[in-house]
C-alpha cells in the first residue's frame, strides 16, 4: 500500500504524542503545557484548543477577536438516542481522534508550539464519531480561512442533524447579511442585539451561498462562502443570537434524515475578513462575497 508523505508525518506524530494508534485510539494531548496552539498567517489568527479535541477555539483578524472562545467549533453530530457527539461536546460520548498533522509554510511540524507564524498553515484532523469517519482540514492562506470536512460511513445512520463550520461570532456582532448567487440583487439582512425580543432566536434559516456579520467595536466584518456541499443533506445556514455569549453560525445538514450506507460527502467553506465604516460594511461584504466566489 502506498503511503503519502503526509500520511507518514501524521503517523509519526501519532507515535510521538499518543502511542501507536493502530493499537489504541489516538490521544490528542500534545503536552500539559500546551492547552492551545495559536497560528497567525497575515492578518488571520486561528487558535486551536486541546480542551475541544484540537478544534478551533477563536478567530482573530488584525489582532481583534472576531469570535468568542465560549463555544464549540467544527463539526458535531446529534443522534436521536443520545444527543450531541463531537468537538467540544464531550458530555455524551467521546470522539476518538485518529491523527493530527500540522504544516507551516508547506513543511510538516512534528512538535507544534503554543504560537506559530508563517505565510500558510494547514491542519489535518481525523476522528471517528460512532460509525462516521470524519476528516477536517483547516488552511490559512491569502488572509483566508478554508475549512473542509469529509464524512464517510459504511452503515446507514439516522440523525437529528449535523452541524458543520460552527463559528461563534462575538456577542458584540450587530448585524448580518446573506445571499444567493442565483439572485444577487436580493439579500437577507438583520439586526443582532441583546433585546429580549431577539434573544435565542435563529436567523437566515435557509440555503444561502454566503453570509457576513459586522463587529462594530473593531469596525470589521467577516464573510463566509460555501464552496462545496454534497447533493444529499439539504444544507441550511443559521445564526443563533444568544446575548452575552455569541451570535453563532451553523451549517445544518441531514435534519431528521438518515445518512445512507456508503455515504461519502464533502463540505467546504472559506471565510475572510475586512474593515469598513458601519454605513458601508454591507456593500463591502457583498463585494467580498462575490470575490470569494471567483475561480
Amino acid at each position: 500500500m502506498f503511503h503519502s508523505p503526509r500520511f507518514l508525518v501524521t503517523a509519526v506524530l501519532g507515535l510521538i504524542v499518543g502511542g501507536s494508534f493502530a493499537k489504541e485510539p489516538f490521544k490528542p494531548n500534545l503536552g500539559p503545557d500546551l492547552p492551545s496552539i495559536q497560528v497567525t498567517c497575515g492578518g488571520v489568527t486561528v487558535m486551536l484548543r486541546q480542551a475541544s479535541q484540537w478544534t478551533p477555539g477563536r478567530l482573530d483578524f488584525r489582532g481583534s477577536a472576531m469570535t468568542t472562545e465560549r463555544s464549540a467549533y467544527g463539526t458535531v453530530f446529534s443522534f436521536p438516542d443520545v444527543g450531541f457527539i463531537g468537538t467540544g461536546h464531550l458530555e455524551n460520548e467521546p470522539e476518538p481522534l485518529q491523527s493530527l498533522a500540522f504544516f507551516l509554510d508547506g513543511q510538516p511540524v512534528a512538535n507544534p508550539t503554543a504560537e506559530m507564524k508563517g505565510s500558510t498553515f494547514r491542519f489535518e484532523r481525523r476522528s471517528r464519531v460512532r460509525q462516521f469517519d470524519l476528516t477536517c482540514i483547516l488552511e490559512i492562506r491569502d488572509n483566508r480561512l478554508y475549512e473542509t470536512t469529509t464524512v464517510h460511513t459504511d452503515e446507514a445512520q439516522p440523525l437529528k442533524l449535523v452541524y458543520h463550520f460552527m463559528h461563534a461570532w462575538a456577542p458584540t456582532v450587530s448585524a448580518f447579511i446573506a445571499g444567493r448567487d442565483a439572485n444577487p440583487g436580493q439579500v437577507m439582512t438583520g439586526v443582532l442585539n441583546d433585546d429580549a425580543a431577539l434573544a435565542r432566536k435563529f436567523y437566515i434559516n435557509e440555503p444561502v451561498d454566503w453570509m457576513s456579520v459586522y463587529e462594530p467595536k473593531s469596525g470589521q466584518y467577516g464573510v463566509s462562502r460555501l464552496l462545496e456541499t454534497p447533493p444529499q443533506g439539504k444544507p441550511i445556514s443559521m445564526i443563533w443570537n444568544v446575548p452575552g455569549s455569541y451570535r453563532k453560525y451553523y451549517l445544518k445538514s441531514f435534519s431528521n434524515e438518515t445518512v445512507p450506507a456508503g455515504f461519502t460527502g464533502t463540505w467546504k467553506m472559506v471565510t475572510t475578513f475586512g474593515a469598513a465604516p458601519e454605513a458601508e460594511w454591507e456593500a463591502a461584504a457583498r463585494k467580498t462575497a462575490a470575490d470569494l466566489g471567483k475561480p
